[in-house]
């Protein structure tokens, strides 16, 4: 359990490649995505990963989601489609059964790659994105968008979360440059490293990771690692949405037996929501002013001073 649940968050912390490929029983060509005929707009979309669900919903595309994954849990209305397999395991006969004319999916996961390949011989169109930068967030967008023939719905939103994210870098930015460290997992311990997208989140909000380069992007460290790093501040990622306050009075028993920690010294130890702050989709400014209130809980005096 606690594997899968390592595995879902690297792999919603997700962009860096994509193609639209439109296959028919003879033949398969693959186009950019600025080749996609936007008057040719799907009527029967399904989504096989959350964040990818997420964007969905928010280019105003809900009537036309027929199916998503069952792990697909937000916004609320996404209850609501038809499942057709997790993130982890789609079903290629539910898709299938589905009808669609539209199936997007996250080529971080080896899974979707088979059913991907599995849609092509059938001759389904696919619009397969993996995310794993901020950076590329808005490529995404913009190509779903184009993809689903809403390009003017996209660039708004991409605008939108620009925006915020201006904000909030400017609202916690600050010249003392707070060590973070962010735990996946406590048992082995296993932290976020510098190659990943919760790396871009901390710099952003003005903190520094407090574990230097490393080989893997989730490294497993050990004590004298740990005390070497002189962490300033905690984040843990919950697993799973409910009882984050049980957790995070576990997450103080843990840590307590480093005292000597600046974090754990001065209580600067927080347990987050990971579905808002790890995945990468319109909730990122969400999930950015999460990890900066971790940083820095008094934002109106960080904003001050950066104003002055």
């Amino acid at each position: 359990m606690r594997k899968l649940w390592l595995l879902s968050i690297i792999a919603f912390a997700c962009l860096a490649t994509f193609t639209i490929v439109s296959y028919n029983h003879n033949q398969s060509k693959v186009y950019k995505s600025n080749s996609v005929n936007s008057s040719n707009k799907p009527e029967r979309i399904i989504s096989l990963a959350p964040n990818l669900t997420e964007i969905l919903f928010a280019l105003g595309l809900d009537e036309k989601i027929i199916a998503v994954s069952s792990d697909s849990d937000y916004p609320p209305n996404a209850a609501n489609k038809n499942k057709v397999g997790t993130f982890w395991l789609p079903d290629t006969e539910a898709i299938i059964a589905s009808k669609p004319d539209l199936v997007i999916i996250d080529l971080s996961a080896a899974q979707q790659k088979s059913v991907a390949e599995s849609l092509k011989r059938l001759g389904y169109r696919v619009l397969a994105l993996k995310m794993e930068k901020i950076e590329e967030l808005s490529a995404a967008i913009q190509k779903i968008g184009t993809a689903t023939g809403c390009k003017q719905r996209a660039d708004q939103l991409v605008e939108n979360i620009s925006g915020q994210l201006s904000y909030l870098k400017s609202k916690y930015s600050s010249t003392n440059k707070l060590k973070v460290l962010w735990v996946v997992q406590t048992e082995p311990l296993r932290v976020a490293g510098r190659d990943t997208f919760i790396n871009e989140l901390i710099e952003l909000l003005g903190g520094e990771n407090a574990i230097g380069p490393t080989i893997q992007h989730y490294p497993q460290i050990g004590t004298e690692e740990l005390l070497a790093c002189n962490v300033e501040v905690i984040i843990q990622s919950a697993m799973g949405k409910t009882d984050i306050g049980r957790q995070q009075q576990q997450a103080e028993v843990f840590w307590s037996k480093w005292a000597s920690l600046p974090a754990v010294k001065n209580n600067k130890i927080y347990v987050v929501n990971s579905d808002i702050v790890l995945r990468l989709g319109p909730r990122l400014p969400q999930g950015a002013e999460t990890v900066g209130r971790c940083l820095y809980p008094d934002a109106s005096i960080i904003s001050n001073e950066t104003a002055q």
